[in-house]
């Protein structure tokens, strides 16, 4: 799901943190999963303070194939990454798409669920999402996404700003102060479903296909591996279907 994370030096901390990282997570082994618990349905603090959501619920299930003793570690989107690399935690399961630019930085696990971009907008209210259409819009995404990214390349005649949570762009879509939001499908349609969304829809087409969700470790890290044939063995053993089916419709793999 998500993109241009203030990239700038990850590359070379990268390096850094390899020489001090190799050796990660063995079965049995305690792992750090950080994530953001601020985007709903995939990650979210539920109202006993306990992080809840379709990327917990898959963390947990790969800790359970892989026999490994995990905690949790809530971390602000913006920086997520540098947390990574300094070890404040040893993966990020958080949503975050498999990307060139991250790949600088970070090493990625196989994907985990595919995304897809679409603008919502007011019911009843014509939003063309096209780039002539949006000229002179006020549209909105999170910050550092393959969202944000896409809009600030795409759509150079509306007016883009650029939130530090989902929460807050869709804040400021229902105060009116947004024509229109571009985010993860999902993440629209649960939020078009709540009550705070009940008088919004989607506007046109998905503008971004194949968007690849995959888990990030540092560079080098053998824990990738391990994440890899859990993520297989789940799918293969049915326990990834009834993660998915908790939370959506369709399969999202």
């Amino acid at each position: 799901m998500k993109f241009t994370q203030n990239l700038k030096g990850l590359a070379v901390a990268a390096i850094a943190v390899f020489a001090v990282s190799v050796g990660s997570a063995n079965a049995g082994e305690k792992i750090r999963i950080g994530t953001e618990g601020a985007y709903p349905p995939f990650n979210a603090v539920d109202k006993d303070g306990n992080l809840v959501g379709f990327d917990v619920d898959i963390a947990k299930a790969l800790c359970s194939e892989m026999k490994a003793d995990c905690t949790f570690v809530k971390q602000d989107w913006d920086g997520i990454i540098p947390a990574l690399l300094a070890r404040k935690f040893d993966a990020i399961i958080a949503s975050m798409s498999i990307t060139e630019d991250r790949k600088k930085a970070v090493d990625f696990s196989e994907r985990y669920y595919t995304n897809q971009l679409q603008f919502i907008g007011k019911s009843g209210m014509t939003l063309d999402v096209s780039l002539v259409g949006l000229n002179g819009k006020t549209v909105g995404a999170q910050r550092a996404t393959i969202s944000g990214d896409w809009l600030e390349k795409n759509r150079e005649g509306a007016k883009i700003r650029l939130y530090d949570t989902q929460e807050n762009a869709f804040l400021d879509l229902s105060s009116g102060r947004l024509d229109g939001i571009l985010a993860d499908v999902f993440v629209n349609d649960a939020w078009l479903k709540s009550d705070a969304g009940k008088d919004y829809e989607f506007k046109g087409d998905p503008v971004f296909s194949d968007d690849l969700i995959g888990i990030a470790i540092r560079k080098g890290d053998p824990l990738r591996t391990k994440l890899n044939a859990a993520i297989k063995a789940i799918v293969a053993n049915g326990t990834y279907a009834k993660i998915n089916a908790k939370y959506f419709a369709v399969s999202i793999y």
